[in-house]
């Protein structure tokens, strides 16, 4: 492998440690929900507010980290990320409540929003074109990595609090669980801190700067010297083109110019979260839990989940650039609405009742007299049977006992159910992904980039939010598969979208494809 080569690559995976936070940082509350639920005794809203406050920091940072890397540089705005990360994990482990909990969690939405627009930003203008796919995909691909991470990290917290060792119980890992699992981030968080002052500065901005002596010393460290000397002056012709120099309003944005760009952007932005994945990836455990497992198996399915991401968003990345994006994102919306049908399905066939043994097998905190009103009654819908068991034993205790009680009454088909999430994480992660922020990088012009990448992720992010806010009601009052029907149906109508709107961008250079869809 050649000495530009190992160079472009290690700047990327070191920039994209960005992507592990916030991976980590995102998912690590599928673990927590369940613990903080009957501990702050929170409503099914409050506890969608407490997975979903950081993508709401987040959302508005995207809106500022885009203008602010124009003006101050990619990589001291992620160095501002990792301290951010720090402190918010730190915070969120010591919150004595919820409000603080939720106020520690939004100050490191600030780093997520700022990382998950910039690294893949600069890993694309210090790629070479005919590489630059995979290495953008490698953000994902931390960011899946650290989604699995989490998975794992949460499972073995649950796992060592049930151990009876001396320095187990010392560090109280059982008592405070929750708090072990939210902490753990400040190591990655000050190991990218460092790592970052070992990355050159951007290309592009350093040009924007003036800096060009500077900016033709990275080039050439990342390519070859024709090739270094090509990409200089396509980006100096780039930038005397279609920039003045002066601050650009978001109205730039929406001229007619940029309408098909812009477009496509939104459209894909929307499609990557309106089809339910943040549901799953931050509430994993316990949607495995209304399949009736049990916590440990949820928390170890969960790790299926973070495995199942990874593997194939390395296949993502090992394919885009030869398959194409079009392609990988026709495949993966289609997969996408098939397994959320089938979910959808095994969800809807389940039944829930009460046996006598059943009911004498719960712990003694649950009162099996009130149980036994129910005892043999057929359950066809879960939004029925949870309010049956709200309004016997009253919420305080359906809270921290719900796990136990489905696990004591359903009979579904929990195969099927691990089928359907398994298999629509796949065909997310090899599809719309990595593929967005890959098109992201590429669809717009060099002079309107970063405030168009925060515009388009801020919609991205706003999607997110409601998506996890709105989760935990959902299940409550819609039940499991009509949640999942739903997804499915957008995922369905993102196949149509995808198949007339998106154009196919691999193997051009970023000033080639400004020449295409900028009219």
């Amino acid at each position: 492998m050649k000495k530009n080569q190992l160079f472009t690559i290690r700047v990327a995976l070191t920039v994209a440690l960005g992507g592990f936070l916030m991976g980590f940082d995102a998912s690590v509350i599928s673990g927590v929900v369940q613990f903080i639920e009957p501990q702050f005794d929170l409503t099914k809203i409050q506890l969608g507010w407490s997975v979903s406050s950081l993508t709401l920091m987040a959302t508005l940072a995207m809106l500022v980290s885009g203008p602010i890397s124009d003006r101050l540089g990619r990589r001291t705005v992620l160095k501002y990320a990792a301290i951010l990360f720090a402190i918010s994990a730190v915070g969120s482990a010591l919150a004595p409540n919820f409000v603080m909990l939720v106020l520690a969690r939004m100050l490191g939405g600030i780093g997520v929003g700022a990382s998950l627009i910039i690294a893949p930003v600069f890993i694309a203008e210090i790629s070479p074109p005919e590489r630059r796919g995979q290495l953008v995909s490698f953000n994902q691909l931390n960011i899946v990595l650290g989604i699995s991470v989490a998975f794992f990290t949460n499972y073995l917290i649950v796992r060592l609090g049930s151990s009876e060792e001396a320095w187990v119980q010392t560090l109280g890992i059982a008592e405070h669980n929750w708090r072990w699992m939210l902490g753990l981030e400040t190591i990655p968080a000050v190991f990218y801190f460092f790592a970052l002052f070992f990355v050159p500065r951007s290309p592009r901005w350093l040009m924007m700067k003036g800096k060009t002596d500077e900016a033709m010393v990275v080039l050439k460290r990342a390519n070859d010297n024709e090739a270094a000397e090509l990409e200089f002056r396509n980006i100096k012709q780039s930038i005397e083109g279609g920039s003045d120099k002066k601050r650009i309003p978001i109205r730039e944005l929406f001229k007619p110019a940029l309408r098909l760009v812009l477009i496509i952007g939104l459209g894909v932005a929307v499609l990557q979260q309106i089809t339910g994945i943040n549901s799953v990836f931050f509430y994993a455990p316990m949607i495995f839990e209304q399949s009736g497992i049990g916590t440990d198996a949820a928390f170890s399915q969960a790790i299926l989940v973070g495995l199942t991401n990874l593997v194939f968003t390395i296949v993502a990345i090992l394919f885009i650039d030869r398959f194409g994006r079009k392609f990988l994102l026709g495949i993966g919306m289609a997969g996408i609405a098939i397994f959320m049908f089938v979910l959808a399905a095994g969800f809807n066939s389940a039944t829930y009742t009460l046996s006598g043994e059943a009911i004498e097998s719960f712990s003694s905190e649950i009162d099996k007299e009130k149980l036994s009103q129910i005892q043999g009654e057929v359950f066809k819908s879960d939004v029925k049977f949870k309010d049956k068991l709200n309004e016997i034993l009253g919420p305080s205790t359906m809270k921290a006992h719900q796990s136990e009680l489905i696990a004591g009454a359903i009979d579904s088909n929990p195969w099927l159910i691990l089928i359907g999430i398994l298999g629509f994480v796949a065909s997310f992660a090899v599809s719309i992904g990595p593929v967005m922020w890959v098109l992201f990088s590429e669809l717009f012009p060099n002079w309107i980039r970063g405030l168009a990448i925060s515009f388009v992720g801020f919609v991205n992010s706003a999607v997110s939010f409601s998506v996890q806010l709105i989760f935990p009601w959902e299940l409550a009052t819609l039940g499991t598969a009509g949640t999942f029907l739903i997804y499915g149906i957008f995922g369905a109508l993102g196949l149509v979208f995808v198949l007339i709107m998106v154009p196919e961008t691999k193997g051009k250079s970023l000033e080639e494809l400004e020449k295409i869809l900028v009219k």
